[in-house]
């Protein structure tokens, strides 16, 4: 049964930070809560990890896995991203925005898109996440906590420990959770494109 740890949504105690961490560190699956919707996620060459959540998710490998950044000087070490996009995620991040970008080779094959080479980005406005990517010092390779034929993410982190708790090592609670997924823009093409509206605005992108 999957651990459950309660902690402060603004300042979460470091001692069960620095666990959620070792977890991670250990290939474990985490299900925590982000600025829009709870997500799963862990270290990002982890292939089993991936496996888990595909198969929880119910999705195959064109599925879009997400890369949790601190700052977007990480980005720039896994996205290829020109002056223009720059400046474009300096103007709207953090917040709930995943961008689609072409990944570099220090990403490992199996977590890009098999045909596009892409993945997303985001860097999430959140403390507890912060805090989580922090400790790790590395992103984390993430999957909006959607299950299959539901219309939306899961948001309550005691239904999360019931239904998932066979599947996933630990859950993070820290109050109430947005139950929004994020506004996804693909950047690819050089013109943001919309991939899937969310709860960012899309007012920045011109859409």
């Amino acid at each position: 049964m999957a651990q459950f740890f309660s902690v402060h949504p603004e300042q979460p105690q470091q001692r069960l930070i620095k666990q959620a961490a070792q977890i991670m560190r250990d290939g474990g699956l985490i299900a925590f809560p982000t600025d829009s919707a709870y997500a799963l996620g862990g270290r990002t060459g982890d292939s089993p990890l991936l496996a888990r959540i595909r198969r929880i998710r119910d999705v195959d490998e064109r599925h879009q896995f997400t890369l949790l950044c601190r700052d977007l000087s990480e980005i720039a070490t896994y996205a290829r991203v020109d002056n223009s996009q720059y400046r474009l995620l300096k103007a709207v991040t953090p917040g709930p925005y995943t961008f689609i970008l072409e990944g570099t080779k220090e990403l490992p094959r199996r977590v890009l898109h098999p045909k596009r080479k892409t993945i997303g980005i985001r860097i999430p406005d959140h403390p507890v996440v912060s805090a989580l990517l922090a400790e790790l010092g590395e992103p984390m390779l993430s999957s909006t906590l959607l299950l299959p034929d539901e219309e939306h993410p899961l948001t309550d982190a005691e239904e999360i420990r019931d239904r998932l708790g066979k599947d996933v090592d630990l859950v993070i609670e820290a109050g109430a959770c947005r139950g929004e997924a994020t506004t996804v823009i693909d950047l690819t093409s050089g013109v943001p494109e919309l991939v899937r509206e969310g709860r960012g605005s899309l007012e920045p992108f011109g859409l």
